[in-house]
């Protein structure tokens, strides 16, 4: 144990190494020596001294001398290749992404061939391209478009007057993706440039139809007892009118009977 913690020393210098934590035999003649790690950045790990004696010696030698975690060690996460760790948004403006030359998402674009399906209307010739999309990339991109924001399980396409099928901003994609998917075209939807299944749907559609409103307003109400009703023009007129009657019809107009005038002139009335 001696021999091992002037190792443990040795090797941690200049921090100390803290006390022994025990041993485990790991073979013939062959054992291991924990001591604590007094290392701030190492705490929870432990020093681990390998020493072992050869047959028929008497001397003992070390063997290994290393740093190893313990149960409440803090340790990074395990590792992930870069590829795995990628999210969706993750490259920015300069970044690359190589493609590795065994994705199975891209084949090349002239043996991009199935014998069970119309060649004419569905095989990708690439011309330009090395490679084209496979089948099992087209379906995982198929999935992830109808599963996502721009399919029919979408809040706003439940909610739509219609569907994007039809739709006269609908633009279908080529190849055959065409039977499910197009981008929209129109300015003033929340997919306006973007792959949209056509069994999705927005307010935007083309055919949406403007409802008019329920109820209309009545006449407005005029509060009279705010005022007083002055005549207009036509009262004067009338008015006018009758000064120019000759005064013979006008006091024709207005004589009494003879015998209420004998009434009046007796008082009665």
């Amino acid at each position: 144990m001696d021999l091992a913690r002037e190792a443990a020393e040795e090797t941690a210098r200049p921090l100390p190494v803290g006390e022994h934590l025990g041993l485990r035999a790991e073979g013939d003649r062959v054992v291991t020596h924990y001591f604590d790690c007094l290392d701030p950045a190492y705490r929870g790990w432990r020093w681990a001294v390998t020493v072992a004696r050869a047959a028929r010696a008497k001397q003992v030698t070390v063997d290994e001398v290393v740093l190893l975690p313990g149960e409440d060690a803090l340790l990074a996460p395990e590792w992930v290749p870069w590829l795995e760790r990628l999210r969706p948004g993750d490259l920015g403006p300069g970044d690359l992404l190589p493609t590795p030359a065994d994705d199975v998402r891209l084949a090349p674009g002239f043996t991009e061939v199935d014998d069970s399906i119309d060649r004419a209307t569905h095989w990708e010739l690439g011309l330009g391209r090395p490679r084209v999309l496979s089948r099992q990339g087209r379906d995982e991109a198929a999935t992830r478009w109808y599963e996502g924001i721009a399919g029919p399980r979408a809040p706003i396409a439940i909610s739509a007057p219609a569907q994007c099928s039809t739709c006269g901003f609908f633009v279908p994609l080529a190849g055959e993706l065409r039977q499910v998917f197009g981008v929209c075209a129109n300015e003033y939807a929340p997919d306006d440039g973007r792959v949209v299944s056509a069994d999705h749907g927005c307010g935007a559609h083309s055919e949406a139809v403007v409802i008019p409103p329920a109820s209309e307003h009545g006449p407005p109400v005029i509060d009279e007892l705010g005022y007083d009703i002055v005549p207009t023009g036509d009262a004067e007129a009338e008015r006018d009118a009758e000064a120019a009657e000759p005064a013979e019809e006008r006091a024709s107009a207005v004589e009494l009977p003879r015998d209420l005038e004998a009434e009046e002139a007796l008082g009665h009335s």
